[in-house]
């Protein structure tokens, strides 16, 4: 009978969570998963210079909104205040990526470096452009600043397979469309003997 009480009070204790989620945590995030999905508040890390590892978003999935992020360089955008106007400007919160760059990375290590481009011992960085909207989707890709040798197709390919999980920008209280410009590298690798 003692058993069974105990059992009774330590069950009552617990915190809910249900059984059908796990904890999930890697190097650069930690959550719960329910049924596949993630739930709840999740923490984000990135590491420092000196190698320590810090938070740099909290984000809600279960609510879909952003609880923390840990500032960055103060930017300027181009940002649509009011319909058709884009203006260089600066924001109170800059576009994001859910999980941060880290999150980000998985996507952007997908470059395939092009057989033409190596051959011809092109390398460098292709810049690509395109708009956030107030819901966080991406569109309007562009190549900015150009390889050739089939890496600024490559690096337009790769950015049209991240998925539509950008937080977007925010001024003045409220989300506001902007233009993002992310770099891609294509650097060749040293040939040893």
């Amino acid at each position: 009978m003692k058993k069974t009480v105990l059992i009774v009070l330590l069950a009552c204790a617990l915190p809910t969570v249900s059984w059908s989620q796990r904890l999930r945590k890697s190097e650069f995030e930690s959550g719960m998963i329910e049924k596949g999905n993630k739930v709840g508040v999740w923490e984000y890390y990135a590491y420092t210079r000196d190698g320590r590892q810090v938070i740099v978003q909290k984000y809600d999935h279960t609510a879909n909104k952003l609880v923390f992020f840990r500032p960055v360089e103060d930017v300027p955008y181009d940002v649509e205040l009011q319909p058709g106007q884009w203006t260089r400007s600066r924001v109170d919160q800059p576009p994001m990526f859910i999980g941060g760059d880290p999150v980000l990375s998985t996507y952007t290590t997908k470059l395939v470096y092009p057989t033409v481009a190596q051959d011809r011992k092109l390398q460098g960085k292709v810049l690509v452009s395109f708009a956030i909207d107030t819901l966080g989707r991406a569109s309007g890709h562009k190549v900015l600043m150009s390889v050739g040798g089939g890496c600024d197709e490559e690096a337009l390919r790769v950015c049209r397979t991240i998925p539509n999980q950008w937080i977007p920008a925010r001024k003045d209280g409220r989300a506001v469309p902007v233009v993002y410009e992310m770099p891609f590298t294509f650097k060749l690798q040293p040939v040893t003997q």
